[in-house]
């Protein structure tokens, strides 16, 4: 579970709604028509502007928003410098006894291509095919949530249009003005909430999670074709702490000397 989504959503909805009910009279912010204008128009706009295979997959994408973890580059780091300390001291044909030990679909297929003595131009050309396809699968699955944000917003003024048509009607009863205007106007808030508390904040953290997947699978091809090189595994390490942020940095240091102790 990403803790970061959980309560980034909880605490907008809290203060959010805490803000209403300490204002007085939460239940003037209810109305249904609204809710069916700004909610309905929304998902049906959406539903519209996809295909019907993406919209089925939006239940697999909510999930990488909320339950995926970051990739752990201190593991990965670690997982291919000990490749290269085995392809060094035995040659690439012993790595393929490990490949049926990774969990990493794109990191086994990436071992596999240099055991096969692919030519080490082919496998970049493959893994950087794969990451950018990636990428694009990324940015369809996140452009659900951009499209509702977009629409969100346009569907609760057209549903403040509406009200104000309605209300305009009415114009010889004006004790009937404000109550009409506020109902009017809560459209453009339930647009307004939609987009701003939970298909933006989403959006954004689909890119990061594309952003973080890519980075690992940049980090696999760098480290796989170092190792098809023949390169030390102190020069692969090096190589691959390029990718680690600085605070990832001093971990793997650390590591790596309470490693070297229990081994002394």
């Amino acid at each position: 579970m990403d803790l970061a989504s959980l309560i980034g959503l909880l605490l907008a909805l809290i203060l959010v709604i805490g803000g209403i009910v300490v204002g007085g009279e939460p239940g003037a912010f209810i109305n249904f028509p609204s809710l069916l204008v700004t909610v309905g128009g929304t998902f049906g706009a959406t539903i519209m502007s996809n295909p019907m295979e993406r919209i089925r997959g939006v239940g697999r994408v909510l999930k990488r928003a909320f339950i995926n973890e970051s990739p752990d580059l201190i593991g990965l780091v670690q997982t291919l410098v000990s490749f290269a300390e085995k392809a060094r001291r035995e040659g690439l044909l012993a790595l393929e006894d490990d490949t049926s030990e990774l969990d990493d679909e794109f990191l086994r297929k990436s071992i596999q291509l240099v055991v096969d003595g692919t030519d080490p131009e082919l496998v970049k050309g493959i893994l950087d095919t794969e990451i950018g396809l990636l990428e694009e699968r990324h940015s369809a699955s996140k452009q659900m949530f951009d499209t509702m944000a977009e629409l969100a917003p346009a569907f609760g003024m057209l549903g403040t249009l509406i009200g104000l048509i309605q209300m305009l009607r009415n114009l010889s009863d004006p004790d009937a003005l404000g109550p009409g205007m506020a109902v009017a106007l809560i459209t453009t808030f339930y647009g307004s909430f939609m987009a701003n508390v939970f298909c933006i904040p989403i959006s954004r953290k689909l890119s990061v999670r594309s952003s973080e997947e890519v980075l690992s699978r940049e980090l696999m091809v760098e480290g796989v074709l170092a190792i098809q090189a023949g390169e030390n595994p102190r020069i692969v390490e090096e190589k691959l702490k390029v990718f680690l942020p600085p605070q990832l940095r001093d971990v793997l240091d650390e590591e790596k000397k309470r490693g070297d102790g229990v081994e002394g």
